[in-house]
């Protein structure tokens, strides 16, 4: 039987233990001050998106820090992978990334899913290493998001859709100068 002095000890030491190991959990704090407009995204991203992914501007280490001990389920790390512009990290998030297999669709939506996108856009890539002839993650345009009433699709099928007409103007125009000629 262990005599009660030896109890008192043991707990003691066994809930100062505890007491230290609750303090440094959770120690990380979302290094965007609350004054600035990224905040909310921030703060968002933490919440929803630090599981899986790893950006210590939100104060998430969700990713797997060796590739090699990397589960199926472990995000891309934005400290190291730049993610530009808004409109790309938004359809990531709208589709469950880019190959839609493990990260769940629209995980935040709305004004939201624009604050988080806005966020990742703004401080991803800051960490990555110098690669010669690449382009520095902030040194590429962090994009804007566009209007609430066009798509996030609208830059691609925009330069399309001129193509499309002016081939079809093209076509119409062949035609008519065939007729006058005749």
């Amino acid at each position: 039987m262990i005599p009660a002095p030896m109890k008192l000890l043991m707990t003691s030491v066994a809930a100062l233990s505890l007491v230290l190991l609750a303090t440094a959990c959770g120690s990380q704090k979302i290094d965007v001050a609350s004054q600035n407009p990224m905040h909310a995204g921030a703060l968002l991203f933490n919440q929803r998106c630090s599981g899986c992914h790893s950006l210590s501007y939100a104060a998430a280490y969700g990713s797997a820090s060796n590739v090699r001990s990397a589960q199926y389920n472990n995000g891309p790390n934005f400290n190291v992978r730049c993610e530009r512009p808004v409109d790309r990290v938004l359809y990531a998030i709208a589709n469950g990334g880019f190959s839609g297999q493990i990260m769940p669709q629209n995980i935040v939506v709305g004004q939201q899913a624009r604050e988080v996108a806005e966020f990742v856009a703004t401080y991803s890539g800051r960490q990555a290493p110098s690669v010669p002839g690449a382009i520095k993650c902030d040194q590429q345009p962090v994009g804007t998001l566009l209007a609430a009433n066009q798509t996030t699709a609208a830059s691609p099928s925009s330069s399309t859709s001129s193509t499309t007409s002016t081939t079809t103007t093209t076509k119409q125009a062949a035609p008519a100068k065939g007729k006058k000629s005749k």
